[in-house]
């Protein structure tokens, strides 16, 4: 009974260590800061991951593509089979015109005896006009389809070669990265101590990082869809000037706008420096610095919009792939017309404290 408890027990440290393990990770490496080499390493292993991740991402998109290419090619053959019919009945109706059918039908309206032929007549011949037309209609709908299909498969056909494309980037990207961890492990003093950081760090950002980080990027989005409310509290941020407005984002009332719309958000910092936004956020070993800037962009709306320029986590830096994904995912932006209707952005400028944003009046 004793080995048996012993046993039990020595499997709950076992999996508490690796609880432990995934949610505070490279404690040692932390307690201690990281050589030049080891911060090397880990980046570049991080972006291995990342990028191999990136590449899963765009082979399904590649074979989701080519499914629906395939679909696309069958649907395309069944419209071009339909049109040849209605071609060869619109083909039909234009003869008739010419050959003479139609001049007999008129000439058999003029030569009736009485009104109630001739009106007989001519709901038949308006019946058949309205077929013509129905027919020629038809036969019009179905070259659009046709074409819209064409243009439908080219597009993807284009995006199939530009996701080929990338692939091959990305691949290669990886094996030069790979290579390049190799030949660090191969000449450190100590690689079993780097491949044990390697294989750790993986472990907690497959399982927490990366989870942790989306978690943040969807409370920032969702928070920056209410911005409108964002001027109910402090409607002196807007003022009009030269025939437009001017809307001046104080970096301590936008903290407090965030922090009061979500409690995940309320352990993160906002800074407006030169140029550029940084957020900076910790919790429960993650450390998470973002860096951006906006641009004002018209289409497919007039909107301030949000780029990642720099993503660091746990103080290693993410690949461009994990930033354009969190990018294209949330939606950090915010849109001048949901707040004023008619206004449009034409500058966003940040300044040490300030976003400023200015709007002129689109009517």
């Amino acid at each position: 009974m004793n080995r048996r408890l012993i046993s039990f027990c020595s499997s709950c440290l076992l999996a508490a260590s690796l609880v432990i393990a995934l949610v505070f990770p490279l404690n040692h490496a932390r307690a201690f800061p990281l050589s030049e080499e080891e911060q090397e390493i880990l980046e570049k292993s991080l972006s291995i991951v990342e990028i191999d991740r990136e590449i899963a991402r765009v082979e399904m998109k590649q074979q989701d593509t080519e499914r629906s290419m395939l679909n696309l090619s069958k649907e395309l053959a069944g419209k071009e089979e339909k049109l040849l019919i209605a071609q060869e009945r619109a083909g039909a109706r234009l003869r008739a015109y010419y050959m003479g059918e139609r001049e007999d039908l008129l000439a058999a309206l003029l030569s009736v005896n009485s009104w109630k032929d001739f009106f007989t007549v001519l709901d038949y011949y308006q019946l058949i006009m309205e077929r013509d037309r129905d027919v020629l209609t038809g036969y019009r709908n179905e070259l659009a389809k046709l074409n819209k299909s064409r243009k439908q498969l080219a597009a993807m056909a284009d995006e199939l070669a530009q996701m080929k494309d990338d692939l091959m980037m990305q691949r290669e990207r990886v094996i030069e990265l790979q290579r390049s961890v190799d030949g660090k492990l191969g000449a450190s003093a100590d690689p079993e101590h780097l491949r044990a950081m390697i294989e750790e760090l993986t472990a907690y950002w497959e399982n927490v990082g990366l989870h942790e980080v989306r978690r943040y990027f969807k409370a920032l989005a969702s928070a920056m869809m209410d911005f409108q409310d964002f001027l109910k509290d402090h409607q002196d941020s807007l003022v009009s000037e030269n025939g437009g407005y001017v809307l001046v984002i104080r970096e301590e009332d936008l903290n407090a706008f965030l922090r009061g719309k979500n409690d995940l958000l309320s352990n993160m910092a906002f800074l407006f420096e030169e140029d550029k936004i940084v957020a900076t956020g910790s919790r429960e070993g993650l450390n998470l610095r973002v860096e951006g800037h906006y641009t004002v962009e018209d289409v497919p709306q007039n909107a301030i919009v949000f780029h990642v320029d720099r993503l660091v986590f746990n103080g290693l830096e993410l690949p461009d792939t994990t930033r354009l994904e969190l990018e294209k995912d949330f939606d950090l932006g915010f849109y001048p017309q949901k707040i004023v209707p008619f206004v449009k952005a034409v500058e966003a400028d940040i300044q040490k404290g300030t976003l400023t944003v200015k709007l002129k009046l689109s009517l």
